[in-house]
């Protein structure tokens, strides 16, 4: 199917060109030329990008693209040779798919990188990349994430027992809760290895293994989650390209320069300037419960009828096993609050490395630039590790999504390295000062959008509009 989309995207541009039915896919391009085919403005709906200087039609394909329409077109326009390496483990069989959509390369007369690049950086990393994976820090260590997944049994298995053996008193409530939330903050970060293909070199039993702990020890899709984070990927906090910060501006006014933005266009969904206090009663509830109700919708409308059994084998098994003890409401209720207590500790450990962090729209920057400059991480420590799902490695994950996450400290000082040679910060930072710079980061935003929305002064000088409360 890909092929006869890519062969009809060739076929109409020689229609359109007469001069490409003798070049056929040796046709030459510029880099302005591939910037205009981004599916918005003139030409309408073509989207082309770059892939090793060679230029490829997905106008049609990327409705068909295995990672999500939205992934792949992120990159419309521009040079995806850098996350094109980062997502696929395969990339000699994808390659053989991406023939078919193959309708030239770059001039000889084009640079390699875009003019918005850092040549020096890109090649750096390049060069980076081919380190870190003659070290073999791509190969995952089985028995640890088999150690992962047993502890993640173990922990609702002693949730349940507590409650069983002990009864429901407030201690012995409260201790099963523990084991209770933190095996499905666990299994949210087992599953999360299963989706970035880390955890087997073949992709079908990472999906396979993905599905049995996202749908059956979680209730939710594991579809839905892989399509989903791969567009946070592939532009980290970008608007309109991360589906993370789809809440600015309806919830939450997000970034310096898109709050900014706000308030000189005068809109106002929320009072932003409060942001950072209606912050703790808002999305850290309501994120799990929001991801419930769109898991179980994508799951219906793609009638994912293996995923929905798994989701109905994990309430069975949890109605089963707590409602001899507490009840039917009581097993309700329970379960309600167990998502809500993983709501909260999943969103203030995941925001930790992002909210605080540059948030604007796609500048289209250099991968190692973009990673850099949207993430962060927290310090390293037996605890931060386990509970984070060494996450606290977030600036290692997002430059090496399919690395196994027990080799993130390995290659951390290799990042460090070439951080302090182009003079780009790394931040870590204790995960407490994390979690507080989340309400700080919240409160700069809300501030700027305030003075700018209360601005009298004309939108050409928005500076003016910041300085009059000062």
């Amino acid at each position: 199917m890909a092929s006869q989309q890519g062969e009809t995207g060739i076929r109409r541009r020689r229609e359109t060109d007469p001069a490409a039915d003798q070049s056929g896919p040796s046709r030459l391009f510029t880099w302005e030329e591939i910037g205009l085919r981004t599916g918005q403005g003139d030409p309408p709906r073509e989207r082309w990008l770059v892939i090793d200087r060679k230029v490829y039609d997905i106008s049609r394909f990327h409705k068909r693209h295995p990672g999500g329409s939205r992934t792949i077109c992120s990159y419309a326009g521009q040079d995806a040779t850098d996350p094109f390496t980062a997502f696929h483990l395969d990339k000699t069989l994808v390659r053989k798919y991406m023939a078919s959509l193959l309708i030239g390369e770059l001039a000889p007369d084009q640079p390699s990188f875009e003019p918005s690049k850092n040549k020096l950086l890109v090649e750096d990393f390049r060069e980076l990349l081919s380190t870190v994976k003659m070290m073999g820090l791509f190969k995952p260590n089985k028995v640890y994430f088999f150690l992962m997944l047993l502890h993640i049994l173990l922990l609702n298995a002693a949730g349940w027992f507590v409650l069983w053996y002990f009864g429901t008193s407030i201690t012995s409530f409260v201790i099963a809760t523990v084991f209770l939330v933190f095996a499905q903050s666990q299994a949210g970060w087992l599953q999360h290895d299963l989706g970035h293909l880390s955890v087997f070199s073949n992709l079908k039993w990472n999906h396979l293994f993905q599905e049995f702990v996202m749908c059956h020890l979680k209730g939710l899709s594991a579809h839905w989650w892989s399509l989903h984070h791969s567009q946070h990927h592939a532009k980290p906090n970008c608007f309109q390209k991360d589906p993370d910060i789809s809440f600015h501006p309806v919830l939450f006014s997000l970034g310096e320069p898109l709050s900014l933005e706000l308030g000189l266009q005068k809109k106002k969904y929320m009072p932003y300037n409060y942001q950072h206090r209606y912050f703790f009663f808002t999305l850290p509830l309501l994120v799990m419960p929001l991801f419930q109700v769109f898991s179980f919708y994508f799951i219906v409308q793609r009638k994912l009828w293996r995923e929905m059994a798994w989701n109905l084998a994990f309430y069975i098994r949890f109605f089963i096993t707590f409602n001899p003890i507490l009840g039917f409401k009581g097993v309700l209720g329970y379960h309600i609050l167990v998502i809500l207590l993983d709501s909260i500790l999943f969103t203030w450990i995941s925001q930790t490395s992002h909210l605080p962090m540059y948030i604007d729209h796609d500048k289209n920057m250099d991968w190692f630039s973009t990673q850099l400059q949207t993430t962060c991480n927290v310090n390293q420590s037996f605890f931060n590790d386990w509970v984070t799902g060494h996450l606290n490695f977030q600036i290692e994950h997002h430059l090496f999504p399919t690395m196994p996450r027990h080799n993130f400290w390995k290659v951390a000082p290799l990042v460090k390295s070439m951080c302090a040679k182009h003079g780009i910060e790394y931040q870590s930072k204790p995960m407490f000062t994390g979690f507080a710079d989340i309400v700080h980061s919240l409160k700069v935003a809300g501030e700027i959008w305030f003075k700018a929305y209360h601005c009298e002064q004309k939108i050409q000088n928005p500076t003016i509009c910041l300085q009059q409360e000062e």
